[in-house]
């Protein structure tokens, strides 16, 4: 393996980790609500557990309102069901056609909260970077050790490897700083 293409799978792998980190600031709730909020709660959908956006439109009609409207009229009592267990901070409103979830105006302690727990997120992120990092290193130690690059080359390519996870961590701190002012501005 050559030096270039650890370069570029750490990239990659690093690309992931930040799309996964911004799929993942979604699910925190800010002032305004989103239907990413629900992405991780799943239906019994004939035995099968299926991902809500599959068995039902589910909009934001408003600031504070989400409505889903499920395909088939039966699945509104699982999916009340579903969201109650998810613990999202609201209870669903079933009115037989649809459930609905109004939330209240989030609370300075909720956006605080959320805050916090985009920092936990991003500190998550920065750990698996780290590790992407231990994983190209070793890669490169491997080399010089099977005498496929030189010391010189080796101690370069960890200061490149070194580059490219500073750059990275820059960039997740850069999200969650985003992320807390969006959460905190009111």
């Amino acid at each position: 393996m050559e030096l270039t293409k650890i370069y570029a799978d750490q990239k990659e792998h690093i690309e992931k980790s930040i799309a996964s980190l911004k799929r993942d600031f979604l699910t925190i709730r800010t002032g305004k609500v989103t239907t990413s909020i629900l992405d991780n709660i799943h239906v019994d959908y004939y035995g099968t557990p299926t991902a809500l956006n599959q068995v039902a439109t589910v909009l934001a009609t408003d600031a504070t309102t989400i409505t889903i409207t499920p395909w088939e009229k039966k699945l509104v009592k699982d999916i009340e069901k579903a969201i109650a267990s998810a613990n999202i901070g609201v209870n669903p409103n079933n009115d037989g056609e649809a459930v609905k979830l109004f939330f209240p105006p989030m609370t300075t302690e909720q956006r605080k909260e959320g805050a916090k727990q985009a920092k936990v997120m991003g500190d998550k992120s920065k750990i698996v970077i780290r590790n992407i990092r231990k994983d190209a290193n070793d890669e490169i130690k491997k080399l010089e050790k099977d005498k496929l690059i030189t010391e010189d080359q080796s101690k370069k390519a960890h200061d490149e490897v070194q580059k490219i996870t500073d750059d990275a961590v820059k960039k997740v701190d850069t999200l969650v700083t985003e992320k807390e002012a969006e959460l905190l501005k009111i």
